[in-house]
């Protein structure tokens, strides 16, 4: 099942395999893949649980998963490539790549987004989950980019310019649709529709097989929490999220094969942990961006005050960061990025320990923000 590199920290092996046997003993999890780099070399892999419990196929390390929001550091990647090749800049308005797109503030007034405030998530946006049940996002058809293929990626922009921003950018912390934004700017700057985009600067480079159109059979099929066992996601199905996270979030599997499904920067890729892993050391250290812009990329935009994973947790562009590990009850380095995905993952870079840990489960929200994204968290912390 689990197959650990003699690198591998002893402690911190065990406590990994140890976390995913006890999530699949409990039945929190159907399957799951983990993967931890140490300075780029691999030192534990495991492939776990099953990638379709009815049909009885076994997980594997080169098992794909629809990737949610482990998409946004993939079009996040995109964008630093164009500014690294000055093309486009943090300071610039979204309206100079998004003429059409205008949101305005609730008192009516124009408000100046940046291409910086739409990676900080300070752009003044939303998540329709985010709102409750009937909020001005779904009253508007805002699509959160994981539900049916609904509108296309201009008429989804009209639709969120359409809600008036419910902060002045720049001001605050709130996590949103701002990466599909983003992907719209990354077309436009590029002069390629996203997933073209994603290839030249991106996937390409890096020889990454994560896309944004697949095959359903070839993925892990996708679960929910329910008790005794999670729940296969048959159709478009609505989870309701734990107190504190939003109302719940509409799930259309399917979304993945859509030929009309827009391209959501933020949350419709499909990839496999090693995918993941590459992209996340390529953030971390080497060529595939200067020193300058992965700094820039890994600065905290937002102070603790964002709470972004909690007490102690800020924001920098590519995910939240740890600024004070005591208050967050971390034993995670301070400056270690890290963030997940509601299909049920967690990644994170720890920078002073130059080590990547990636999760990718097929059970949402348990590899998320469940027992076993914590308990994977802490052995990721281990020395």
């Amino acid at each position: 099942m689990n197959m650990i590199e003699a690198a591998a920290g002893a402690d911190m092996a065990r406590a990994l395999d140890a976390a995913i046997d006890s999530a699949l003993a409990e039945r929190r999890i159907v399957g799951c893949v983990s993967l931890v780099a140490e300075r780029g070399q691999v030192v534990y892999r495991s492939a776990a649980g099953l990638a379709d419990r009815e049909a009885g196929l076994p997980m594997t390390v080169d098992t794909p998963f629809r990737l949610a929001s482990v998409s946004k550091p993939f079009t996040t990647a995109a964008a630093l490539r164009l500014m690294s090749d000055g093309r486009l800049s943090p300071d610039d308005p979204v309206e100079r790549w998004l003429p059409a797109f205008l949101p305005k503030l609730a008192n009516g007034a124009s408000a100046r987004i940046t291409i910086g405030h739409l990676l900080a998530h300070m752009a003044g946006l939303d998540y329709r989950f985010s709102q409750p049940p009937g909020g001005a996002y779904a009253a508007a058809g805002v699509s959160d980019g994981l539900d049916e293929a609904g509108p296309d990626l201009a008429d989804n922009l009209a639709r969120i310019a359409s809600v008036p921003l419910d902060m002045e950018p720049g001001t605050a912390w709130r996590y949103s649709v701002a990466t599909d934004v983003l992907g719209a700017v990354v077309e436009a700057a590029a002069g390629q529709p996203l997933d073209e985009a994603m290839e030249t600067l991106v996937t390409g480079p890096l020889g990454l097989g994560a896309r944004f159109h697949a095959d359903p059979a070839t993925l892990a099929v996708p679960y929910f929490d329910e008790r005794p066992e999670p729940r296969r996601m048959d159709g478009v199905v609505e989870v309701p999220l734990p107190e504190g996270f939003g109302s719940a979030v509409r799930f259309d599997p399917a979304r993945i094969a859509a030929p009309s499904a827009f391209f959501s920067g933020g949350a419709g890729m499909a990839g496999r942990a090693g995918d993941v892993l590459t992209l996340l050391e390529a953030l971390r250290s080497g060529a595939f961006l200067d020193a300058g812009w992965r700094e820039a990329a890994r600065r905290p935009r937002v102070g603790a005050e964002a709470m972004a994973q909690g007490p102690g947790w800020g924001y920098s562009w590519t995910g939240a960061i740890l600024l004070d590990p005591v208050a967050a009850g971390s034993s995670l380095s301070e400056g270690a990025v890290s963030w997940g995905g509601v299909y049920g993952h967690w990644w994170c870079i720890d920078h002073a320990r130059e080590r990547v840990t990636v999760l990718l489960t097929n059970t949402a929200y348990e590899g998320m923000i469940g027992r076993l994204a914590q308990d994977v968290g802490a052995a990721a912390a281990m020395a």
